[in-house]
């Protein structure tokens, strides 16, 4: 599984951080590793599209996946309350 294989190799947040700080600092480290991998394979323009892209999408709260169930909703982006 890639998402462990990536946990394992992936800096522990330091331990100061809050548990949302440490949960946001995971979450870009595991971004920067995927913008890494986009560039070695096609390069710094797809990177910056595909990144780019994923970010507007996310701002407009449309679905980024099409997902198996057919379904296209997207998670929201609300924090909890």
């Amino acid at each position: 599984m890639i998402a462990s294989k990536q946990q394992a190799q992936m800096p522990s947040p330091q331990p100061d951080m809050s548990e949302e700080a440490g949960s946001k600092d995971a979450f870009f480290i595991q971004l920067a590793e995927i913008a890494e991998a986009m560039i070695a394979a096609h390069g710094r323009d797809f990177a910056t599209g595909a990144l780019v892209l994923s970010a507007k999408f996310v701002a407009e709260g449309k679905p980024l996946i099409k997902r198996a169930n057919g379904g296209d909703e997207t998670v929201s982006a609300e924090k909890p309350g």
